[in-house]
């Protein structure tokens, strides 16, 4: 893990868009959870093993409790993936304050598969858009306060190398979620952030693709 100024030449699409073509879609078709309209895994339940758009397209109201059987996936407040997104990881939500630490709504209503890099994990932090300004590489490692490593509290564009990652906005891994699935992101607003301001990052590493671990959800 490294914190400088240096400048590398950017890789980025000429159109300044994020770059999805150099995302892995290793392992699509082996994703599975099952959602429910009620907390606690009551009510109506529905599979899902693909993307979701929108759950009322599938007779379901709202989601409100989730079993991820293999994953992850990644949910949206709001439908067609807008909104506040939620890493869900391998395991069991009863009610939303097992995916978010600040109740903003208590429900989902899309979702979608998170392409999964089986490599080893690296991504490059810019300070500023355009790969600019302050520099920090982190390799295979969690970083809960970028502060505390000499970064700022501001990221404004990515290079993730290999891997899958989340950004949070807090340290500690608290606040809004930013999936960072393998490919660059010359703006903040191309990782879904309203704001540049990012202050941990961990490695999303589902024990379906990294037999040594798996995040554990922080507690409160």
């Amino acid at each position: 893990m490294s914190s400088g100024e240096e400048n590398p030449k950017p890789v980025a699409q000429p159109d300044g868009k994020a770059a999805t073509s150099n995302k892995s879609d290793v392992g699509m078709n082996t994703y599975k959870m099952y959602v429910f309209d009620r907390e606690n895994f009551q009510g109506r339940m529905i599979e899902i093993s693909k993307e979701c758009k929108n759950v009322c397209e599938m007779g379901m109201d709202k989601v409100r409790s989730i079993r991820v059987e293999c994953g992850p996936f990644v949910a949206f407040e709001q439908m067609n993936f807008c909104g506040e997104m939620y890493i869900l990881e391998k395991g069991e939500y009863p009610r939303w304050d097992c995916w978010s630490n600040c109740q903003r709504n208590d429900y989902l209503l899309s979702f979608r598969p998170v392409r999964m890099d089986p490599e080893k994990h690296k991504i490059c932090l810019y300070e500023i858009g355009d790969y600019k300004g302050q520099k920090m590489e982190i390799i295979n490692d969690d970083v809960p306060s970028l502060y505390s490593y000499g970064f700022t509290d501001r990221v404004g564009s990515v290079m993730v190398s290999c891997g899958t990652w989340v950004g949070y906005q807090y340290p500690g891994y608290r606040g809004s979620q930013y999936l960072l699935e393998k490919g660059d992101y010359r703006h903040f607003n191309e990782f879904g952030a309203c704001w540049p301001r990012m202050q941990s990052v961990r490695r999303v590493r589902d024990m379906q693709w990294h037999p040594e671990g798996c995040y554990t959800q922080a507690t409160k």
